[in-house]
């Protein structure tokens, strides 16, 4: 079986992910009432765990019913089953009876032995930086085998822009963040070197070979021996306004 287009609009009955989006303040908020939504729309199961992935570490991030979190834990600890193939392969993975599986080692009997007879993975946001999938438990065997998987797929299609969306939005700000402390650590040092300037009468670049060597010898970094420099001076740390004040 194959995933359906990220772009597809959501099937009859299904809410609609610009709705929750809009219902929901948080991504955490949001992937759980996400998980809801399958659960509910999946009679034959009895649990629903979200699972994403980046720089291949998988988490829960949102789960449903009672057996999602431990048997998505169990596949985590042994970096392998059905809901890691489908969010690293980016095909939907259908387990019809744990107690017949031979795939993935010794997960299906540890499954089968906690009430999970079968399950269906369908992928999100696959070959992404944060992929992941929508994993469904079910208590019987073949319990997915005759299910109208359309409405979930459409839940997994459209997760797929709103995680991708989310993950742009978090690289972005961690890139700002990034780009903060840098210019903080520039205004800093340009600070120190000022000082040294003044007081051994000397060029900025000699200035900077001066507290660069002192950094290695005291093995600390340079900003933080520049932010020590101007303190012992100041009597106090730079502020925000010192850092950002122009020359």
């Amino acid at each position: 079986m194959s995933s359906q287009p990220p772009g597809m609009p959501p099937a009859p009955g299904m809410p609609d992910i610009s709705s929750l989006l809009l219902d929901t303040d948080t991504l955490n908020g949001f992937l759980q009432a996400l998980a809801e939504a399958a659960l509910a729309h999946a009679p034959a199961a009895d649990g629903c765990g979200i699972t994403l992935e980046r720089e291949r570490r998988p988490l829960t991030v949102a789960s449903a019913g009672a057996s999602a979190s431990a048997l998505d834990e169990a596949q985590y600890g042994q970096d392998d089953g059905p809901c890691l193939q489908a969010l690293r392969s980016g095909e939907e993975i259908s387990v019809p009876d744990m107690l017949s599986e031979e795939r993935w080692g010794p997960y299906p009997a540890y499954a089968a032995a906690c009430g999970a007879r079968s399950s269906l993975s369908l992928p999100i946001a696959a070959h992404t930086h944060t992929t992941g999938a929508l994993n469904l438990y079910a208590p019987k065997p073949g319990a997915f085998a005759d299910a109208d998987l359309t409405g979930l797929r459409s839940l997994a299609a459209q997760a797929t822009g709103a995680i991708a969306l989310a993950q742009r939005i978090s690289d972005a700000q961690e890139f700002a963040a990034d780009l903060q402390t840098a210019l903080q650590s520039r205004a800093v040092i340009d600070q120190a070197i000022g000082v040294i300037v003044g007081q051994q009468r000397c060029t900025p670049d000699a200035a900077f070979q001066i507290l660069r060597t002192a950094s290695q010898h005291r093995n600390i970094k340079l900003r933080d021996l520049c932010t020590e420099l101007i303190t012992n001076i100041a009597g106090q740390p730079p502020t925000e306004e010192q850092l950002h004040a122009r020359p």
